[in-house]
């Protein structure tokens, strides 16, 4: 079922031609660092506020993170509610009018620029393949409801009805917190409509270098360089031109799945027909949605780190979770017995220790960062864009006032030490799934010192 699998991301099936890189020095008011989705929000932005803007791309827009998620451009800017109330707490009300503000935003350019991105207000579905779980779902409907949020608790029953799994014990449907994408469509929609305003956009180009150069900054290329009075890094998982970066993130690598497309008879085997977005939420959990040409993209569960925190294209390809995650995948759907997979993938994540994006400057305040997203950047990113360009305009706004903002996660603890403890955390929480969710001494010390890993 896996090994005819084309060993790519799907969304970039059908990539647009490459951009040329950076091949002569050039000046700008602000130089980019990433062509993922935060550094492409950062360009729309900047330029479409007159500021003449250069983002350097080391590999392909959308060659990362962005191009190799599950397409779910969720409202939340914590990692969802759970999360952020254990954070932020006195903050949750302002921080979710902000994430609901942020996904319309996203609706409204993706509108205005006429980007083709196959954009869906189906909403997901949180489901309970426990019978522990079933409460986990009816406290966070409760917190949903507290804060504004359309949700609707699904017993057994009415979960058939909308998609049919013997798993399946109960659900959750969040209607309106998130809508589903074609991340890479709207990754390269952004980099046109940055364009459009005035950016100028180099694939092929990694930087290499970044300095203080007078009142502004240097980004070092091998084709040339590129004066600015500022620097926004949108680097994700990948090594940092910062060390203040390399405490606070670490690359786990996630695995993903795409299916065959389903005949009209599986398509029936499974209804669905709402293609809401699926999430199971035991500690290792699986995200799972449709594609537009009816595939099923199928990911998440084995979430992996490697000794030293090294990005490198071979572990982009992990057959014995290819393996795991087919076997999932058939659990949950027995009725699919016999469709083939046509894709399969994994990237890094940038992941930090409070599951949600950071920020910082560098370099006397002429550069920002924006990092740390945890796999629930396709929405976060354009708010992590805006506060990363307040930060470097030095402006006093309601986002830069945020705790979330101002403070930054626990650093995580060097090599070896770093290594063993996500290694003990990821076997604490495999032990709680098989014990009803029952955490242990290890991840209640986590808990306590806001370290807390859920997933």
């Amino acid at each position: 079922m896996i090994d005819d699998a084309a060993p790519r991301p799907f969304w970039l099936d059908g990539a647009p031609p490459p951009r040329p890189p950076l091949d002569r020095p050039l000046e700008a008011d602000l130089v980019v660092v990433g062509g993922g989705l935060t550094g492409l929000w950062t360009a729309l932005q900047a330029a479409e506020e007159g500021k003449r803007v250069v983002l350097l791309e080391g590999e392909r827009i959308a060659f990362g993170a962005s191009g190799r998620n599950g397409g779910f451009c969720a409202a939340s800017l914590t990692h969802g509610i759970g999360n952020g109330l254990a954070r932020w707490p006195d903050e949750m009300a302002t921080l979710e009018r902000l994430g609901r503000e942020n996904l319309a935003g996203i609706r409204d350019a993706v509108a205005r620029h006429g980007i083709d991105c196959g954009w869906e207000d189906t909403g997901t579905i949180d489901v309970a393949t426990a019978p522990h779980e079933l409460a986990w779902l009816a406290e966070e409907a409760e917190q949903l409801a507290r804060l504004g949020w359309n949700a609707e608790l699904l017993d057994a029953d009415a979960m058939e009805a909308q998609v049919r799994s013997p798993t399946y014990l109960g659900g959750l449907w969040s209607r309106d917190a998130c809508a589903l994408v074609d991340p890479a469509r709207l990754s390269w929609g952004l980099a046109r409509a940055a364009e459009a305003a005035g950016a100028a956009v180099y694939e092929g180009t990694p930087v290499t270098a970044l300095a203080t150069d007078g009142a502004g900054v240097r980004a070092e290329a091998p084709g040339g360089r590129v004066r600015a009075r500022h620097a926004l890094l949108a680097t994700s998982a990948f090594p940092p031109l910062v060390r203040a970066i390399r405490r606070y993130v670490v690359p786990v690598y996630d695995y993903v799945l795409v299916t065959e497309p389903l005949s009209e008879a599986q398509r029936d085997a499974i209804g669905w027909r709402g293609r809401q977005g699926i999430s199971d939420v035991a500690n290792q959990f699986h995200y799972y949605r449709q594609t537009a040409d009816d595939r099923i993209l199928w990911g998440g569960y084995d979430a992996i780190y490697a000794f030293g925190g090294r990005v490198s294209p071979a572990r982009d390809q992990r057959p014995a979770t290819f393996q795991l995650l087919a076997q999932h995948f058939f659990a949950t759907f027995p009725q699919l017995e016999g469709l083939r997979f046509s894709h399969r993938w994994g990237g890094a994540i940038d992941t930090c220790s409070r599951f949600s994006a950071l920020w910082g400057t560098a370099l006397g305040g002429r550069a920002a960062y924006v990092v740390g997203f945890t796999g629930l950047g396709v929405g976060a990113s354009r708010f992590g864009a805006r506060v990363g360009l307040d930060l470097l305009d030095g402006a006093d706004t309601e986002r830069t006032r945020l705790e979330m903002v101002r403070r930054r996660p626990l650093p995580f603890p060097p090599e070896p030490a770093r290594w063993a403890g996500i290694q003990l955390t990821r076997r604490a929480l495999a032990r709680a799934d098989a014990r009803g969710g029952r955490r242990g001494p290890w991840l209640r010390a986590l808990d306590r010192l806001g370290l807390g890993f859920d997933s």
